[in-house]
């Protein structure tokens, strides 16, 4: 078979089960996913049809994520408040669940002040066999203090993950990556995306991204184009972010090479 013809024949692999084996068939690689982005092949990171792939044959396999971190809505922003930035996961995991034995987040307590908060993160926590500090224990006292006093306010509205995560945007600290965060792992949201770092470089060396665009200045356009992409691809956006995130995170030296490789080419 020609390249031209292997272009345009459907893309199949399978999926091994301990009971069944399951076929998955993908467009053609010329195809077109979007208008003028190709779905490539199924092997060839990080195209479309790669993270396609990916996504279905983890659901498939009965590896879907679990996205909760706290048992209320309450431990879910502190928990996502503590991690990102910077933070290893580790560590913002463990001041987390520090913060959380101390019961000062718990439901039906006095509202917790920022000193007593400050107190809490300011501790050493035990992190396989050592002891640990949070870096960030002032800064992140008062923005917990800051949702704390959000939260007790009024209800938080929880009819879809866009409108729970504008509601916490006034919160001190927490800005759209926080606050969708929170959104997609407390309500399995697929109508907001995690957008960071990671995810930039997935849409860049993937092509659904617009050249230019950055996390900072365009956070809401760069959602739109990430939700469209997960749309046309026909899978969660929930899925494809935390995929995507784990993968590109998980392989620097790869994308570094990728990177380095596009801007020689345009070069």
């Amino acid at each position: 078979m020609t390249a031209s013809a292997l272009a345009e024949a459907p893309q199949r692999t399978a999926i091994f089960l301990e009971q069944a084996t399951v076929h998955l068939e993908f467009s053609p690689p010329a195809h077109e996913v979007l208008p003028g982005l190709a779905w490539g092949a199924i092997d060839a990171f990080p195209t479309p049809a790669y993270w396609s792939c990916q996504v279905l044959s983890r659901r498939v396999a009965g590896a879907s994520m679990k996205y909760r971190l706290g048992a209320t809505l309450t431990e879910e922003v502190a928990a996502c408040l503590l991690g990102g930035h910077g933070i290893p996961a580790s560590i913002g995991l463990a001041a987390f669940q520090h913060l959380r034995r101390t019961g000062l987040i718990q439901a039906g307590r006095e509202m917790a002040s920022e000193p007593e908060l400050l107190e809490c993160l300011s501790a050493p926590m035990a992190l396989n066999g050592k002891l640990v500090r949070y870096r960030f224990a002032r800064q992140k006292a008062r923005y917990l203090r800051s949702a704390l006093e959000r939260l007790a306010a009024e209800p938080a509205p929880e009819g879809s993950g866009r409108t729970l995560r504008d509601w916490l945007l006034p919160v001190q600290g927490i800005g759209y990556k926080t606050a969708s965060w929170i959104a997609r792992n407390w309500l399995d949201a697929d109508d907001v995306a995690i957008l960071d770092i990671h995810i930039l470089r997935a849409g860049v060396l993937g092509g659904f991204f617009e050249e230019g665009l950055s996390v900072e200045r365009d956070y809401l356009l760069l959602e739109q184009q990430f939700l469209s992409f997960a749309h046309a691809l026909g899978v969660r956006a929930s899925e494809l972010d935390a995929l995507i995130w784990h993968e590109m995170a998980s392989s620097p030296l790869t994308v570094r090479r990728l990177l380095r490789d596009r801007a020689a080419s345009a070069g």
